[in-house]
């Protein structure tokens, strides 16, 4: 019989595969420590979980036996109004992460360019080999901001289909400025501003989008209403471009229960925008004190997570020590952010917990 192998694609069969985070069980069994005992700060999800209207909707809800709105109507009826933009620039999806892969089936074709500018959200580059695209990379500053003259150049250089930005970027919690994302959008490329941790940020640029044919933004339920489990995010995308989105969508992608949780949250605005605010506040205590210790240098975010350099000892061996006690951050290995950690915004006692850790292991 014939090497059946042969017939992956070469391109598949050479692809690196994503490294998600390991959810809580996972954890658990590998540390050894019971899941209530852990302080999870490695995923940049939201330590208050979903308003608590929502699990009682959740509970309530009489539909799970029947299959969702294709069309998702009600669900984006709701979030108009909360974004501002009419629902036929809405698209909802499985995470925001399938809007993503969408659009690039949609306008990447094999060898297309795409560019992104590292350090920067790994999906980026992952999706543009799964599609055959040829991804680029413009290297940030040593700020982590975008040289926006070396990207512009890059679109031109490249003829670059399209350009992913994050805003706040993950893992660094830059945000882009407005008048840089104006300079982009007259470049001919398509600008997808991936607006994950927004809510926790100064800015957004949601209004743009129609405005500007060359424009999508992507939003998600995941971090401000703590909804990660649910996957449920959504693209503001132009008139033009959305209609080919909808050809190709899975018909049933978002599920019943998402919805139900996202219209809840929707009614519970004003709880949510506190609790961020409470995440922001709390984002500012621990890069604070992040500031006074010897050996470790934080970098200023936007979002709700803060990056941090390890300037003395190894970081890899430093994110062990931690999760020997409980505590779990995100390590690098890329170049990009070498010797860096990353550390979601939790509880309070959470961040108690980690800095007398830090300083249990040296660092005060």
């Amino acid at each position: 019989m014939a090497d059946v192998t042969q017939f992956v694609r070469p391109d598949i069969a050479a692809l690196e595969a994503y490294t998600p985070i390991q959810p809580f069980d996972v954890l658990s069994e590998q540390l050894g420590i019971p899941i209530e005992q852990i302080i999870k700060l490695d995923a940049n999800e939201n330590p208050y979980g979903p308003a608590p209207s929502v699990t009682e909707a959740l509970r309530n809800c009489p539909f799970y036996a029947i299959y969702p709105d294709p069309d998702q109507t009600r669900l984006r009826r709701a979030i108009s109004p909360f974004i501002g933009q009419p629902i036929e620039r809405i698209l909802c999806g499985n995470g925001s992460d399938e809007i993503i892969d969408l659009l690039m089936r949609v306008l990447v074709q094999p060898n297309d360019v795409v560019i992104a500018c590292p350090p920067t959200f790994g999906m980026y580059s992952f999706n543009t080999g799964v599609v055959g695209g040829r991804f680029v990379a413009v290297p940030r500053d040593t700020n982590f901001d975008v040289d926006i003259e070396a990207l512009a150049d890059a679109v031109l250089e490249h003829q670059a289909k399209m350009v992913f930005l994050p805003s706040p970027n993950n893992p660094t919690g830059n945000l882009l400025a407005r008048e840089h994302v104006l300079r982009l959008l007259k470049l001919p490329t398509m600008l997808v501003l991936d607006e994950a941790y927004a809510e926790f940020s100064s800015g957004s640029v949601a209004d743009l989008v129609g405005q500007h044919p060359n424009l999508v933004v992507l939003r998600t339920f995941s971090k401000w209403a703590g909804l990660a489990g649910l996957r449920l995010g959504y693209g503001l995308i132009p008139e033009w471009l959305i209609t080919h989105l909808w050809k190709i969508k899975q018909p049933y992608n978002t599920n019943v229960a998402a919805e139900v949780a996202v219209l809840q949250s929707l009614a519970e605005t004003e709880a949510l925008n506190a609790r961020a605010k409470i995440m922001v506040a709390e984002r500012e205590r621990l890069f604070a004190a992040l500031q006074t210790i010897d050996g470790l240098t934080p970098f200023p975010s936007q979002a709700n997570f803060i990056l941090c350099r390890v300037e003395r000892g190894d970081a890899a061996q430093l994110k062990a020590d931690l999760a020997k006690r409980g505590i779990l951050l995100r390590y690098y290995r890329n170049p990009e952010l070498a010797n860096c950690i990353r550390v979601s915004i939790g509880l309070p006692e959470h961040h108690d917990a980690l800095l007398a850790a830090l300083a249990d292991l040296g660092y005060r």
